[in-house]
């Protein structure tokens, strides 16, 4: 007799991540041709030692740090969100429209529970965030893909011939993952338009809005004195202050239905990482200028992919998208990007994500594309994994 397993979790693929780094198993790796890790999207450097001062201050000095604290989230750091955002978005919000989360992957399943259940339509562009797809299946909701062509930007004509009585929401990242795309404001308006114009939610992943490498507010929908009867937002503290382990997130989205939400986050957290909130709220209040440090120096990478590009073109690869921490890519190998990116492991010794992780199996455009995450190796790094990319054509 085997152990009862509810299907759809079954159906639910394994964690990318964790699958890929199971390639290192049994691979041995040189002094002199060391592992270039690109596979995942996370800042693995500690947080800034003033950040880490402070923390240990909240260790030794609030008490109440180690205890049960409201499931919506600190008072002070809603209220923060609410200040700041109001100001970069040029909108109005209140800390009655901010909750805070374990994370912002748990800020997209809290979000999903209050809009979805089983059978109902979810649209996503592909490729898109397999952690996404991966709750979505969990749950027996549908994914409806978009798929984004050479371009990577997604066609609202093309999704609102998707929407049906089924369809609760649509959901876009920007600056995307994996892509690296940056969606133009007027998208996100079109989008947000055809979302209030069917009833339906937009949910707007904005994990990695400090390293847009555009300057002032990525969109204006927070303008619209009725933004929160349409949209979602999401957003993580995770990249901006090297706070992976400790799980701080948010949404921003109506009262109402944040009400929802603190039924789910009461039920599956209680609440959100108490040291971590504290270091997120200190963050926001100190290191503004660190941070622009950290978005100057993500951007110089960026810059570092595009310039260093051209070698591997002229090889037939070719860079779909780059932004934020990623850089999407076309192969031009004949063997599929699962497999691909198993051998790069050993031939290459470069552990990177292959296309199939982000599109459904029906589309194959997935088997000839890989993720580059390149935000925790510097432009020397970027320079070296282009050489060992193109020795593997030689």
């Amino acid at each position: 007799m085997t152990d009862p397993v509810n299907p759809a979790m079954r159906a639910t693929f394994p964690p990318p991540v964790m699958e890929a780094r199971r390639w290192l198993d049994g691979v041995a790796f040189t002094r002199n041709k060391p592992l270039i890790n690109v596979s995942q999207a996370a800042p693995v450097e500690a947080p800034p030692d003033p950040l880490l001062e402070a923390l240990a201050q909240t260790v030794l000095d609030t008490p109440q740090a180690h205890l049960y604290g409201p499931v919506l989230g600190l008072p002070a750091l809603r209220a923060e969100v609410a200040s700041q955002w109001s100001t970069a978005y040029g909108g109005k919000i209140t800390e009655t429209q901010v909750a805070i989360t374990a994370g912002c992957n748990q800020a997209f399943a809290a979000s999903i529970a209050t809009l979805a259940g089983a059978g109902d339509d979810i649209i996503i562009p592909t490729p898109w965030y397999f952690n996404h797809k991966m709750w979505l299946d969990m749950q027996g909701i549908n994914t409806i893909p978009l798929p984004t062509g050479t371009h990577m930007l997604p066609d609202p004509e093309f999704a609102a011939s998707l929407i049906t009585d089924h369809t609760r929401a649509i959901v876009l990242v920007t600056p995307n993952n994996p892509t690296g795309a940056e969606y133009p404001a007027g998208l996100l308006r079109a989008f947000y338009d055809l979302a209030k114009r069917h009833g339906i939610a937009l949910i707007v992943d904005e994990t990695y809005r400090d390293f847009d490498s555009r300057q002032g507010a990525p969109h204006d929908l927070f303008h619209d004195p009725d933004w929160a009867d349409t949209l979602i937002q999401l957003y993580s503290f995770s990249k901006a202050y090297r706070l992976t382990g400790h799980r701080v997130g948010a949404v921003v989205a109506s009262q109402s239905r944040l009400s929802e939400v603190e039924k789910f986050l009461d039920t599956v957290a209680i609440c959100p990482n108490q040291l971590g909130q504290h270091a997120a709220l200190w963050g926001m209040r100190n290191l503004s200028q660190w941070l622009a440090g950290e978005r100057a120096e993500i951007l110089s990478r960026r810059g570092a992919i595009l310039a260093g590009f051209g070698a591997l073109e002229k090889q037939g690869w070719t860079l779909l998208g780059c932004g934020a921490y990623f850089a999407y890519v076309e192969h031009p190998f004949p063997t599929p990007s699962d497999q691909l990116a198993q051998n790069l492991v050993r031939d290459a010794a470069v552990l990177l994500l292959p296309g199939t992780m982000f599109m459904p199996e029906s589309d194959t455009s997935g088997q000839h594309q890989l993720r580059i995450a390149f935000a925790n190796i510097d432009s020397s790094g970027i320079s070296l994994l282009f050489d060992r990319l193109k020795a593997i054509m030689a």
